[in-house]
Formats: C-alpha cells, structure tokens, sequence
C-alpha cells in the first residue's frame, strides 16, 4: 500500500493520489505512515532534482500531488498532535526575486504538517523579525538566496534574527542555488538543506 502511494507520488499521478491514499487508509494503514512516506518520497524527489535527473515542472507535480494526497489524510492527522508543527515563516532576502525554490520548500513544509506564512520575495530582514515577533507559535524560519550577490543578505537576516533575540524561539534554515552546508555554518544558521524534499524533514526535525 505504501509503494503504491510512494510511487504516485514520485510520479506526479495527481488525478489519482487520492483513490490511492484512501484505499492505504481504507486498509488500516495509519495516516502518520502514509504522511511520512509521501515525505520521504519527496526527498527522493528532491535527490533526483539535484541530479538534473528531473526538472521543476516534475518536482512541482509531485509536490502538488503529495499536498493532494495529504488533503485525504488530513483529518485524521488532525487529532495528532505529532502532525502539527506550529508555524513556518519563509522567505526570499532582500534584493532577490526568485521564488520557485521557495514556493516547492513552503508546499512541502505545509504538506509535513506546518502552517506557512510566505513573506513573499525581496524580503528586508527586519520584516523577517517582526513576523517572527508577530507569531510566538512560530519555531523554523526558511531563508532563502538564489544569487551570489544577495547572500550578503542571507547573513543579514540570520544576524538580525539573532541580536533580536529570537533564538530561543525559532531555528533558522537556509538554502538556495549558490549556498553551501560551509557558508550556512558560517553565518550562524541552524540547517542547510538543498532541495524542498530534505527542508521538509529538516523543518521537523528542527520543530520538535
């Protein structure tokens, strides 16, 4: 029952994840196991992407039908309370427009069982501590830079969430083309992780 929803989800069958979902739930499969396969699943998904073994269009499709799978599952996680993560601010830092990556990482993080509130791209850092600020229920933070000239900012950002004093609350991810595991070490943040299917593990690990 889980291959066939792992399979599904990896290749994108979107009109028909959620018959599949249903018959593992029918079947008396738990829904945390069938959430956690379509997790996993879009790690894969995402180990492939960094390959070029797939390209965007395939990554969304698998994202968008692991959030269609989820939908079925979705009222029986709700009584879980392992399902629930609390909220996932995410952004593009400042001077940069890109949000692709950050579109895939924020639908994925959602499908693992998080609340996302998108800032949007071209984000200031203050505007990432008043969200912070804003949201006590909040503990990941996803940063994300696509071009070499606005990790400038990502450092930025990491330090202005910091001497706000928000660490206590929240851990910070990055990611992004240009970032490295050495330079998200180097500005102090809490994980790197370089694609949407590993941000969403990542997230839960950091969360709980």
């Amino acid at each position: 029952m889980l291959n066939a929803v792992a399979s599904a989800v990896e290749s994108g069958k979107l009109k028909k994840i959620e018959g599949i979902v249903q018959e593992a739930v029918d079947a008396g499969v738990p829904a945390g196991e069938i959430l956690d396969t379509m997790i996993a699943t879009m790690g894969v998904v995402g180990d492939k992407f960094q390959r070029n073994e797939i390209f965007v269009p395939e990554m969304l499709v698998a994202a968008l039908t692991m959030k269609k799978g989820v939908s079925v599952i979705q009222p029986l996680l709700a009584g879980d309370a392992g399902a629930k993560y609390g909220k996932f601010i995410l952004g593009t830092v400042a001077g940069d427009l890109h949000d692709i990556g950050k579109n895939l990482v924020g639908l994925m993080v959602e499908s693992a069982g998080f609340e996302v509130i998108d800032l949007g791209v071209d984000v200031p850092a203050e505007k990432f501590v008043e969200a912070i600020k804003a949201n006590p229920d909040c503990k990941v933070v996803g940063v994300s830079a696509l071009l070499t000239t606005t990790m400038e900012a990502m450092k930025v950002t990491v330090e202005a969430i910091k001497a706000a004093g928000l660490c206590s609350q929240v851990k910070i991810m990055v990611g992004g083309a240009p970032i490295t595991p050495e330079f998200a070490a180097e500005i102090g943040a809490d994980a790197y992780t370089p694609d949407a299917g590993s941000a969403a593990q990542k997230a839960v690990e950091l969360a709980q």
